[in-house]
C-alpha cells in the first residue's frame, strides 16, 4: 500500500548518523520519518562504550554547537570523563568518555521523541523509488510504499552485512540484528559504485569473573570534561574507573599458532579493516616483535557486568577466543557473554557524493556514516547532521550548505572523503586539519553556533547561553588586554614560583604574561573579575597563546576562501576546457567538484590546470 501521508525527508537507519540526521531535519521543521529495523536499537553503541578521543571529540563539539544530539546524550549518560593530551596544546586535546550504554541510548531515543514533526517506524527497506534519476520515496519489507521530497541513507554495517567467527559466518547487520540484503542488491542493480570493507570487536567479558587486583586503574577527570555548550546538563549516573592489562608471551603464542583459522588470514574476508584499529591477530603478525599489547578494559554500564576489553578485535573462533583470553592478566577464569567477531559489508565510493552529500547518481538522495567508508561513532554522527539538514534544505528548495576545511573538522572530513574517496575505513585525527590550531573542541561554538542559528537548528534557549558566553568572552578578552600586572603581583603565589627564574619583572599586559608557555589561568585567577567562568577563562588562555599563529593561518584562510567562492557549474563538461591534460580531465569530470578550492585538492589536479580552470571559467562569465 502507500502511505497516505507524504513526508518531506525519509530517514533510513537509527544508528548515530540516522539519529543526527533526523533530529537536524525534524528540528529544522521538516516533515520526517525515521525507518529502522528495530525501535529499541536507536542510538545503539554497537562496539565499545565510549564517545570522544583525538580528532573525534573536536567533531562531537562541532555537531553540539550546530544544535545536534551526540555531545549531550555522552554528557548525560557518562560513567567517566577524561581529558586526552591534557599536556599538550589546546589544538590536540581532546575529551573522552565512557557511557552508560543503555543510557547513551536511552537519551537519544527521549530526544528524538520529542522532536515536532518526526515519526518514527520499525520496518526494514527493501528498494527505492526512484523515477528519472530522482528518488520519491522507499519501500518497506512489508510493501509499504513511503513517499518524500529526499530521503538518507544511513545503513551502517548492515548493507550486505556478514559476520565471521572463524570459519563460521552468517548473514547480519550486526551480531542480533539481521543484514539488509534486499537494499544491498537494488543498490548493486542500480549500477552504484559498491566496495566491501570490514570492522570487528572483541568478545565481551563478565566483569564479575575479572581478578582487577593487579590491574592498572584508571579513575577519571574533576572536573568533568564535557562535550556539550549546554550549561547545567545533569548527569547523576555514579563514575566507574576503567582497567588496563596486557596481553604477554603466552597469548600471542596460542594466537599465532592458530592464525590461519582466523577468517581474517583465512581469505574468507576480502574488505580491508581499520588500520588504526587492528585485530589481535594483525597486531601479532605485524608486530612479531612485540610479546605484550595494551587491552583497556572498558564498563559497559552501572547496571551491567558486562565489560569491553579494547584493544583484543577478533575474528579467530570462539574455542581460540577463550583459550587466548584465558592466558591474559586478571582474565584467567573470565566469563565470556558475547564472542568476538569481524563484520564486512558494503560501502559506497565518497567520490560518487557532491560535498553535501547527495548522491551523483541519483537526485535527492544522501548517504551518511559507514556506508561513506568511515569508522566510528563520531564521523557517522557529523556525517548524518550533515545529510540532515541538507536533505530538509532539498525539501524547503533551498541550496545545499556546506562546511569548508577552514571552519570545521567536519569539512575536512568530507572534503577528504568526497575527494580522495578511501580504500580502509576513514577515521578523523587532528594531523588531517591544516587548520587545527583554529578547529579545537573548545571554540567549536564560538565557529558554529552562529551557522546552526541561520540552518534553524538551534534553539532559542541554546541561542540564549551562547549570546551570554560570547558577551563574557568579548568583555573578559577586552579586560585581559588592558589590565596590567604590576611587579609586584608577579611576586606572589603560582607566578613567584613560575616566574622565579626571570629577572625582569616589569609590568605588562595580563594578556602578554597568559602568552607565556608555563602560565595557565590557575596562576592568575585572583588577577581576573570575581565569579569569571572557568571555561571562558580558558578560552582566553588559548587565544593568548596561538594569537600569533592563528592570524598566520588566518592570512592563508582568506586567500584559500577566494577558490572556495569560485563555484563550477554542476554537471560541467571539462572535455570543453582547452590545455586541461586528459587524466586532469577524466578525474574532474569524474569528481565533479563543487568549486575551484575542492577541485584544486582533488589528487592528480595541478595548479597549472587550476591556472587554466579559472582563465576558463573567468572568460565564460564574461562572454
Amino acid at each position: 500500500m502507500k502511505y497516505p501521508e507524504k513526508f518531506d525527508v525519509i530517514i533510513i537507519g537509527g544508528g548515530h548518523a540516522g539519529a543526527e540526521a533526523a533530529y537536524a531535519s525534524a528540528n529544522m521543521g521538516a516533515k520526517t520519518l525515521l525507518l529502522t529495523q528495530q525501535l529499541e536499537t536507536i542510538g545503539q553503541m554497537s562496539c565499545n562504550p565510549a564517545i570522544g578521543g583525538l580528532g573525534k571529540s573536536q567533531l562531537v563539539a562541532e555537531v553540539d554547537a550546530l544544535g545536534g544530539l551526540m555531545g549531550i546524550a555522552a554528557d548525560r549518560s557518562g560513567i567517566q570523563y577524561r581529558t586526552l593530551n591534557a599536556t599538550k596544546g589546546a589544538a590536540v586535546r581532546a575529551s573522552r568518555a565512557q557511557a552508560d550504554k543503555n543510557s547513551y541510548r536511552s537519551v537519544v531515543r527521549e530526544m528524538l521523541e520529542r522532536c515536532a514533526g518526526l515519526y518514527m517506524f520499525q520496518q526494514e527497506v527493501q528498494d527505492l523509488l526512484i523515477k528519472n534519476d530522482v528518488i520519491t520515496g522507499v519501500v518497506t519489507k512489508s510493501g509499504v510504499s513511503f513517499l518524500a521530497c529526499s530521503v538518507v541513507l544511513t545503513a551502517g554495517t548492515f548493507l550486505a552485512g556478514r559476520i565471521h567467527i572463524g570459519d563460521k559466518s552468517f548473514a547480519s547487520g550486526r551480531a542480533g540484528d539481521a543484514a539488509s540484503n534486499a537494499l544491498a542488491e537494488k543498490f548493486r542493480q542500480r549500477g552504484f559504485e559498491v566496495g566491501r570493507l570490514k570492522t570487528g570487536t572483541p568478545a565481551r567479558l563478565d566483569g564479575r569473573t575479572i581478578n582487577y587486583d593487579n590491574l592498572d586503574v584508571q579513575h577519571g577527570d574533576e572536573p568533568r570534561p564535557g562535550f556539550s555548550f549546554l550549561p547545567n546538563i545533569e548527569n547523576k549516573l555514579p563514575q566507574l574507573p576503567c582497567h588496563i592489562t596486557y596481553t604477554n608471551k603466552k597469548t600471542l603464542d596460542v594466537i599465532k599458532k592458530n592464525i590461519a583459522k582466523s577468517a581474517i588470514f583465512s581469505g574468507e574476508i576480502t574488505g580491508l579493516g581499520p588500520r588504526y584499529c587492528p585485530s589481535i591477530e594483525d597486531k601479532a603478525e605485524r608486530f612479531a616483535e612485540r610479546e605484550r599489547h595494551q587491552i583497556f578494559i572498558e564498563p559497559e554500564g552501572i547496571a551491567v557486568a558486562e565489560v569491553y576489553p579494547n584493544g583484543i578485535s577478533t575474528s579467530l573462533p570462539f574455542d581460540v577466543q577463550y583459550e587466548f583470553i584465558r592466558t591474559i592478566e586478571g582474565f584467567e577464569n573470565a566469563h565470556i557473554t558475547r564472542p568476538g567477531y569481524a563484520i564486512e559489508y558494503d560501502f559506497f565510493d565518497p567520490r560518487g557524493l557532491f560535498p553535501w552529500l547527495e548522491t551523483k547518481k541519483c537526485h535527492n538522495l544522501f548517504f551518511a556514516g559507514q556506508i561513506n567508508g568511515t569508522t566510528g561513532y563520531e564521523e557517522a554522527a557529523a556525517q548524518g547532521f550533515v545529510a540532515g539538514v541538507n536533505a530538509a534544505r532539498r525539501a524547503k528548495q533551498l541550496e545545499p550548505w556546506v562546511l569548508r576545511r577552514d571552519q570545521a573538522y567536519i569539512g575536512v572530513m568530507i572534503d577528504d572523503l568526497v575527494n580522495n574517496g578511501t580504500i580502509e575505513p576513514y577515521r578523523m585525527f587532528t594531523s588531517r586539519s591544516e587548520y587545527r590550531l583554529s578547529l579545537r573542541q573548545d571554540n567549536a561554538d564560538a565557529r558554529l553556533t552562529a551557522i546552526g542559528k541561520s540552518l534553524g537548528t538551534i534553539t532559542d534557549d541554546r541561542w540564549q547561553s551562547f549570546s551570554k558566553k560570547t558577551e563574557s568572552m568579548v568583555s573578559l578578552e577586552l579586560f585581559v588586554k588592558k589590565r596590567i600586572v604590576l611587579p609586584e603581583e608577579l611576586s606572589r603565589g603560582s607566578l613567584a614560583k613560575k616566574l622565579a627564574s626571570s629577572t625582569n619583572r616589569q609590568a605588562l599586559p595580563l594578556w602578554d604574561l597568559l602568552k607565556r608557555p608555563e602560565i595557565v589561568v590557575a596562576d592568575i585567577a585572583d588577577l581576573l573579575p570575581l565569579g569569571v567562568d572557568y571555561d571562558v577563562a580558558a578560552s582566553i588562555e588559548v587565544n593568548a597563546k596561538y594569537e600569533g599563529y592563528i592570524a598566520r593561518q588566518s592570512d592563508e584562510i582568506v586567500r584559500q576562501k577566494r577558490l572556495e567562492n569560485k563555484k563550477i557549474p554542476r554537471d560541467f563538461n571539462y572535455a570543453l576546457v582547452s590545455g586541461l591534460s586528459t587524466e586532469v580531465t577524466l578525474v574532474l569530470q569524474r569528481i565533479q567538484p563543487a568549486t575551484v578550492a575542492q577541485a584544486s585538492r582533488v589528487p592528480g589536479v595541478t595548479p597549472a590546470a587550476i591556472s587554466i580552470l579559472l582563465v576558463y571559467l573567468k572568460a565564460t562569465e564574461s562572454a
